[in-house]
C-alpha cells in the first residue's frame, strides 16, 4: 500500500451482514477512505485498538456483544472516536438514548449507501472543528446559549427559557450537528421518529418557536432555502 492510501481517513465499519459491509466498504474506499471490517461488537472493540479508525460504524444488532454495548464500553474507556449506529429500529426515543451514551449520529435501515458517506464526511468535519468531543457532554454551550441534557432545559444567558420537548429535542440534534445542512425529513425522522405521523410541517413549527426563544440569537438557526435547517455556531461542552 502506498504511503498517500495510508494518510486516508480510516472508517471500521462494524456489522454482522457480509452484503452489507461489503457494499458499503467498496463505496467508502471509493470515496477515500481506508477500511476496516468487524464481523460482531467484540471484534469492533479490538480493532478500535489495532485500526485506531478516525469513524466508527456500528450495527445495533450484532451477535456476541451488541453495537450499543460497544459503544458504551468505548465511551467508559476514554475513547472518544465519532460513532455512528445503524439500526432498525426507528424510535426516536431509541435514538436519544443513542445519543446521550455518547453516539455522534444516528443512521435507520435501510438507508441509502451514499447517505452514510455524507455522515461519515460530516462527522469528521466536526471532530476536528471541536477541541473536546461533544456526544456524551451533559450540556451543550455556544456562546451565551446553554442546553442542559441532563435537566432538559435551554438557559440563554443564565436564565432559563421555556420549550417544547420536541423543540428542545430538535435544538439538541442541531447543536450536535452543527455546520451541516439536516433536511427537514431527516430532522422530522431523527426527533419524531420515522412512524410518526407528522408532516415536516412540524419541523417548521418547532424551528420557529426556538427562533423566539433565541431571541437576538435567532440566527444561529440558518434556513436552507428547499432544503431544510442548519446551526450554524461552534458548539463546545457546558461543563
Amino acid at each position: 500500500m502506498s504511503s498517500q492510501a495510508d494518510i486516508r481517513p480510516r472508517v471500521l465499519l462494524a456489522d454482522d451482514e457480509p452484503a452489507i459491509t461489503t457494499e458499503l466498504s467498496q463505496l467508502l474506499e471509493r470515496a477515500g477512505f481506508r477500511v476496516s471490517i468487524a464481523g460482531d461488537g467484540e471484534e469492533a472493540l479490538r480493532q478500535a485498538e489495532s485500526f485506531s479508525p478516525d469513524v466508527i460504524v456500528l450495527d445495533v444488532l450484532m451477535p456476541r456483544l451488541d453495537g450499543r454495548e460497544a459503544l458504551r464500553r468505548l465511551r467508559r474507556s476514554g475513547n472518544w472516536t465519532p460513532v455512528i449506529l445503524l439500526t432498525r429500529v426507528g424510535a426516536a426515543g431509541e435514538r436519544a438514548m443513542a445519543l446521550e451514551e455518547g453516539a455522534d449520529d444516528y443512521l435507520n435501515k435501510p438507508f441509502e449507501p451514499f447517505e452514510l458517506v455524507a455522515r461519515v464526511r460530516a462527522v469528521l468535519r466536526r471532530s476536528r472543528l471541536q477541541a473536546q468531543p461533544i456526544a456524551g457532554a451533559d450540556s451543550l454551550r455556544c456562546g451565551p446559549v446553554r442546553l442542559d441534557r441532563r435537566s432538559r432545559r435551554l438557559l440563554i444567558a443564565g436564565r432559563e427559557k421555556p420549550v417544547t420537548a420536541r423543540a428542545l429535542a430538535l435544538l439538541e440534534y442541531m447543536m450536535l450537528h452543527s455546520d451541516e445542512m439536516l433536511s427537514r425529513d431527516r430532522l422530522l425522522d431523527a426527533v419524531w421518529g420515522w412512524d410518526y405521523p407528522a408532516g415536516t410541517r412540524a419541523v417548521d413549527a418547532r424551528v420557529a418557536e426556538l427562533r423566539r426563544a433565541l431571541g437576538d440569537r435567532a440566527d444561529l438557526i440558518e434556513t436552507v432555502v428547499g432544503e431544510g435547517y442548519r446551526f450554524v455556531g461552534r458548539v463546545e461542552r457546558g461543563e
